[in-house]
């Protein structure tokens, strides 16, 4: 038996894993089964079961600031928000306005609602729900804004891209009249594809940048940094923004 077949019969027999990879999966697992347990005690997180939001009405659907925000505040909401820095570091901005960070994988958000808990921010929500369940979350004209930052681009799956028309529908439907969406990503694919997008929708831009650090910013709210803009900004990525209206 030549070396490169004793070496995929190793690797695809657990007991030859080494060590520290084992160590490190069971660490790994520890820690999002940790989050996840969490996630169930924090009073800012809410993760309903796909049933729960495709055969019935959601209860808090039209009813997030009365139920659970205690206020008639503008509502804003951060789609695949990750650890959810955009959702708390503009909660932390903006203390009369309600920010809800939505996102499948809760173990990342768990970051953003302990923080959110820790500094006492009540006007910070996280949702674990796939985004294009948005429509039975949130009711018709319930949404002032949407953020989306640093989305997965989704290089061979064009429908899944979050600027795809078809979720630029399910947005069209929850927010207010006039209401803005913004989109803050590295990619060079993602962001002419919006261009496009946007274009062919005949959808009102209101600013477009493709390097938004090689000026004066645009607005404040673009120096919240997620960690994926860190992470992109080391590696000498420059950082797209468009800002429209649907």
């Amino acid at each position: 038996m030549n070396f490169l077949l004793r070496f995929k019969n190793k690797r695809n027999n657990p007991d030859y894993f080494p060590y520290f990879c084992q160590k490190r999966t069971q660490v790994g697992s520890k820690n999002k089964l940790k989050r996840f347990n969490e996630n169930n005690t924090f009073l800012n997180v809410f993760q309903p079961k796909r049933e729960e939001l495709v055969d019935v009405v959601y209860p808090l659907k039209g009813q997030w600031n009365q139920q659970f925000f205690k206020n008639n505040n503008p509502l804003v909401l951060e789609l695949g928000c990750g650890k959810g820095e955009y959702t708390v570091g503009l909660a932390q901005r903006y203390p009369n306005k309600n920010f809800i960070g939505i996102d499948i994988k809760g173990a990342r958000f768990w970051r953003g609602a302990k923080t959110a808990i820790e500094n006492k921010l009540p006007n910070v929500a996280f949702i674990r729900a796939q985004i294009e369940l948005i429509e039975q979350l949130f009711a018709t004209n319930e949404v002032d804004e949407i953020w989306i930052t640093f989305p997965d681009p989704f290089y061979k799956k064009v429908r899944r891209r979050l600027t795809h028309p078809n979720f630029l529908n399910h947005y069209r439907k929850i927010l207010k009249d006039d209401g803005i969406v913004h989109l803050k990503t590295d990619d060079d694919m993602l962001f002419e594809f919006t261009m496009e997008t946007l274009e062919q929708e005949k959808i009102d831009i209101i600013y477009a940048d493709d390097n938004i650090y090689s000026k004066p910013l645009y607005h404040s709210d673009l120096e919240v940094k997620t960690a994926y803009e860190n992470m992109h900004l080391r590696n000498r990525k420059t950082i797209k923004y468009v800002k429209f209206r649907l």
